[in-house]
């Protein structure tokens, strides 16, 4: 009898702990962010203001350089080929480079200085604030296509108490395998005036006709999607009123501070590509609770952009549920599964779009109020690793981050253990079962040589041993 109850306690604990385990882990951390490749080394990092310095700017052995550790945010990340690219705009003072990257083959749980790409030279500030079209003055997010550059809008602005515009916001391209800049697109007043509300963008580009990619560009402040043709080097501008935040879902309550943000567009994700070349890009506004979408046939039509009326072509997809704000979503290509950064739960949600976009089918993936604390980025690599950075930015802006905590993480799993033991799992018959309606419109992937009795065994073993937990 003792055996049996004894058995029962352990079958019951056991699956308390499989219920309650994380399902996204824990990559780098940082209390501070350090920099190196400055020319200030000391001892192999640079040396920064004590930690109860935010406004002031110590001496240092060259006064040209502005540091302020503390108000260094990052607020992006994204992962090519054992490169980590890690972006801290300049909504401060005391920021040294805005663009930067790190190993990503170092241990668990490290705090990696950060250093400048593709060099310091291009982002460290002209002296006299002047416009200079060789530098980068604030970057926000990144993204890598499948050609292996690195795309990003240089918003041309410095956030400080006032913004100052230093220059026009510019469109930049890097190869990643070269290093070298390979286009800058300044973006003329005549599609947009200020440069500060543009903060995240996607690539759509099929790396057989490289040279023939769109950027889908999202502007939150003016409320607008920009487009930009690679080919024709030419942007044009899409207002919509599915593009516009929910008045209602402005206000937040988050760390114990109430606020109101007005944000509208900010995430673009992209579906598979479909027989016509052209796919669903899905977007929506941080300010909402629903998903939206439009044909990228649509977008690249630049005199689409002129319509006074667009129709029936930009359509709402549906609602994720209460309390699903989400900052950055990304599109898996190989499962149709988009993953959410939920910034009002401090978590990571996912939707199955072969099923209709109900709060019933979004499932949330892992969320932590303490560690994962304002998602603020998420993107999937080529390699079926979704990334998240969380920063908590709220507490930096109305209260004061404690810098002897881990304020900042980056995390990463891969997306067949996200989804296990969620709506989104396929393998779950009560989502894609007989009679769902949605099986035939799956892709088998049952049958691909990575997939082998619902476990995922690709890139186990990646370089520097990271290897995924197994829980």
């Amino acid at each position: 009898m003792a055996i049996g109850i004894a058995f029962i306690v352990f079958q019951l604990l056991t699956f308390l702990v499989v219920d309650n385990e994380c399902k996204i882990n824990e990559f780098y951390r940082w209390k501070q962010i350090s920099f190196e490749g400055l020319g200030l080394e000391h001892d192999g990092s640079v040396t920064f203001p004590s930690d109860e310095s935010t406004e002031t700017t110590e001496s240092h052995t060259d006064p040209n350089i502005d540091f302020v550790a503390y108000n260094n945010v990052p607020m992006s990340v994204a992962h090519y080929k054992g490169k980590l690219i890690v972006t801290v705009p300049r909504r401060a003072r005391g920021i040294p480079s805005t663009l930067n990257y790190v190993d990503a083959d170092l241990p668990i749980g490290s705090s990696p200085s950060l250093r400048p790409y593709p060099d310091f030279k291009t982002n460290e500030l002209e002296p006299k604030q002047l416009a200079d079209h060789t530098r980068i003055v604030s970057v926000y997010r990144t993204r890598i296509d499948e050609c292996g550059r690195l795309w990003f809008v240089c918003t041309g602005a410095l956030e400080y108490d006032k913004t100052i515009q230093i220059q026009r916001p510019s469109l930049w391209v890097i190869d990643m395998n070269t290093d070298k800049v390979v286009q800058r697109y300044e973006i003329p007043e005549s599609i947009i005036e200020p440069g500060r509300g543009i903060i995240s963008l996607n690539v759509d580009v099929d790396m057989k006709t490289c040279d023939n990619a769109y950027a889908y560009i999202s502007d939150f402040l003016t409320q607008s999607l920009l487009v930009y043709s690679l080919k024709e080097n030419r942007m044009w501008r899409f207002n919509h009123d599915y593009l516009k935040y929910d008045l209602e879902l402005t206000k937040y309550e988050l760390d114990g501070f109430k606020y109101q943000w007005y944000d509208g567009v900010f995430s673009v994700a992209l579906g598979t590509r479909n027989e016509d070349g052209y796919r669903t890009a899905y977007f929506h506004p941080m300010a909402s609770n629903s998903e939206f979408s439009v044909s990228t046939k649509v977008l690249q039509n630049e005199e689409a952009s002129k319509r006074v009326s667009h129709g029936d072509d930009f359509k709402k997809v549906g609602e994720r549920g209460r309390l699903s704000q989400s900052a950055l979503h990304d599109f898996h290509q190989r499962t149709g599964i988009i993953f959410f950064s939920q910034i009002a739960r401090h978590g990571v949600s996912c939707w199955n779009t072969h099923t209709p976009c109900t709060p019933e089918n979004n499932g949330l993936v892992d969320q932590n109020a303490t560690t994962i604390n304002y998602p603020v980025d998420l993107n999937i690599d080529h390699e079926d690793n979704i990334w998240v950075l969380t920063n908590t930015l709220p507490k930096f802006i109305y209260g004061k981050l404690d810098t002897n905590e881990f304020n900042f993480r980056v995390w990463r799993t891969n997306v067949f253990e996200a989804i296990r033991g969620t709506v989104c799992d396929w393998h779950q018959e009560h989502a894609f079962g007989p009679g769902s309606g949605y099986s035939d419109k799956w892709n088998d992937h049952r049958h691909d040589q990575d997939w082998h009795d619902g476990e995922w065994h690709h890139n186990m073993n990646w370089k520097g041993g990271h290897g995924y937990k197994r829980h």
